[in-house]
């Protein structure tokens, strides 16, 4: 399945709430693989983003419908980037050789 790198930074809101309920991050974490989006790490990010989580999802409608629905709430803004693994990237390239 894919994985993703999902940069999220809190509104006012959203700090408002996890400042409230600290908790609040897991439940949102339980809410994302009721969407078919599992967490499989979590970081807080000390610069321009507040949290870095990578995620894994069966593909990238899957993904972008949870986001989208986390979005919506005012809570958080994201910005993601789908990761390939080095391991990937050279057999594609070692594939791809043109005879020269």
């Amino acid at each position: 399945m894919p994985i993703y790198a999902v940069f999220s930074k809190l509104t006012d809101k959203g700090a408002t709430t996890i400042l409230k309920k600290p908790d609040r991050i897991l439940e949102v974490n339980k809410e994302l693989e009721e969407m078919g989006v599992s967490v499989l790490s979590q970081f807080v990010v000390l610069g321009e983003w507040d949290f870095l989580n990578i995620v894994e999802a069966e593909d990238d409608k899957v993904l972008m419908a949870a986001l989208a629905n986390l979005n919506m709430r005012g809570t958080i803004h994201t910005a993601t980037y789908k990761l390939i693994p080095v391991e990937e990237f050279i057999e594609y390239l070692s594939s791809s050789k043109k005879e020269g």
